[in-house]
């Protein structure tokens, strides 16, 4: 009988058990569904929605980050990144150095690598972002530091002067990179990938410059004009909305809807300057303006001789690939024997104008547009401008994009006669007349002669300042002829005015 009884409440107890454990489990599980609902309520709330609950409570720990983690991507990075480098390495020779010599600048007549390595620490990413899903699209934001141990040499060649080894140290790289891949129905699933840096925040490419076995003393201004040379690179080239687009898979594939082309057409009035800085110790400035929207394709305006109140009222078209991003940037020049000085810049936002409407701007010269490294903040004067923006139809936006490729076509066969010394150069009459001569199979000559030309006006107009300084006579006041430039991707043409 107890043995009976004993099994019984044996049996009894643990039925008890496994239903009171089944309710436990039952309760634990309702509550993490509730937890889960009410966390994934809580994170479809931004900043300002918790600080709005919690008030003057709000936690200063709680972030909202941008960017996913992707350390496990880093590790596999780190491994393959010797394999990765001595790609990269082959790529840099073949892509940038064909650049460099693009966007050379006057003052040097080679510029070469003459050592590339980019050294044992590979790069890190410390975030990625999914920015948008459109069909058959996917774009990503990549958050790329590097602070590697390369070994860059490159090989600096000025006029008459031997090739000066100039060696890149402490490279350092910050930036965002914008990757979009076209999707496809084929192995491997990506017909395209389009690169570019985004400009907000600003690409950080900071390194420091060394003379390999001499001194940057023998090159004056080389330090200035290799970061000219780096910043127009990064920010006409790579820097969103310009890109590079690279098919992938070996097949033909259609990349016209990546690309960038023609938006529209600013056109520019450059009225006067007013109460501009003087750079001359004998008799007043000669000023010029350079304009452009990308750095390439710069034109001029006519040179008013011995004048701080110029008046130019000249007018050109300047082509546009995206108003939200781009802008006009004004250089005003003084021209001088050697090396023309700055007198002042400014910039325009091209997101300021109003399709169709018509603006006069005055606009204030600065020192530089990166004002932070300018010690001497004086006062430089002001520019007067007149602005209308005209958006492209499509017939337009096609007809300017055959326009452009046959004038970038022209100006590199003029580079390659002689004509222009550096595709940095900005455009004038002089160019543009020999640049006929070269359609004629003359344009060797025309452009030495030209050259010829420029040297005696400038020197022409040191005499005559140094003898009006003497004699204390009046120089009149001129101008050279109206510059006639040719159009190009963000270049411009003159017009009549």
């Amino acid at each position: 009988m107890g043995l009976i009884s004993g099994m019984v409440m044996g049996m009894l107890f643990g039925i008890a058990l496994m239903a009171g454990w089944k309710r436990m489990m039952h309760r634990r599980s309702d509550k993490r569904v509730s937890k889960a609902a009410d966390v994934k309520q809580v994170s479809a709330l931004n900043r300002d929605d918790l600080k709005k609950i919690c008030g003057d409570n709000f936690p200063e720990w709680i972030s909202f980050p941008v960017f996913e983690q992707v350390k496990w991507l880093n590790k596999h990075l780190n491994k393959l990144w010797p394999f990765v480098a001595d790609a990269a390495e082959a790529v840099i020779r073949d892509s940038v150095e064909p650049t460099l010599e693009e966007y050379r600048p006057p003052g040097i007549s080679s510029l070469k690598f003459s050592k590339l390595s980019l050294g044992t620490v590979a790069p890190k990413i410390e975030g990625i972002r999914v920015q948008s899903l459109k069909e058959g699209q996917i774009t990503m934001d990549i958050d790329f530091r590097w602070g590697g141990d390369p070994d860059i040499i490159l090989a600096v060649e000025a006029a008459r002067l031997a090739s000066i080894p100039i060696q890149l140290k402490d490279l350092q790289v910050f930036t965002v990179i914008r990757a979009i891949f076209q999707l496809s129905d084929e192995i491997p699933c990506i017909s395209a990938v389009v690169v570019a840096l985004l400009a907000e925040p600003k690409p950080r490419i900071d390194y420091t410059l060394k003379a390999v076995g001499g001194s940057l003393t023998a090159l004056p201004g080389i330090s200035d004009m290799i970061d000219d040379t780096v910043n127009s690179i990064v920010t006409d080239t790579l820097q969103w909305p310009h890109r590079i687009v690279v098919p992938i898979g070996g097949t033909d594939v259609d990349t016209s809807d990546l690309e960038l082309k023609p938006v529209g057409k600013a056109t520019v009035t450059i009225v006067k300057a007013n109460e501009l800085k003087n750079m001359e110790l004998l008799g007043k400035s000669d000023p010029y303006v350079s304009v452009h929207i990308r750095p390439l394709f710069k034109v001029k305006t006519k040179v008013v001789d011995n004048n701080l109140n110029p008046v130019w009222n000249e007018t050109f078209d300047l082509i546009a690939e995206d108003k939200e991003t781009q802008s006009i940037i004004f250089e005003v020049f003084d021209e001088d024997i050697g090396e023309d000085k700055r007198l002042g810049v400014a910039k325009l936002s091209l997101v300021e104008l109003e399709s169709r409407g018509h603006k006069q701007i005055e606009l204030r010269l600065l020192p530089s547009l990166d004002m932070l490294k300018i010690k001497d903040k004086k006062d430089r004067g002001s520019l007067t401008v007149e602005v209308t923006y005209h958006e492209f139809s499509k017939e337009e936006q096609l007809r300017a994009l055959e326009e452009e490729k046959r004038m970038i076509e022209q100006r590199h066969k003029l580079k390659e006669e002689g004509v222009l010394d550096s595709t940095m150069d900005a455009v004038d009459e002089t160019v543009s007349g020999a640049g006929a001569a070269v359609g004629a199979g003359a344009g060797h000559v025309g452009g030495g002669f030209a050259a010829v030309s420029n040297s005696l006006h400038k020197a022409g107009k040191f005499m005559g300042k140094t003898l009006a300084a003497h004699t204390g006579g009046n120089k009149k006041s001129g101008s050279t002829t109206p510059v006639n430039s040719i159009q190009e991707n963000g270049g411009a043409k003159p017009r009549p005015t």
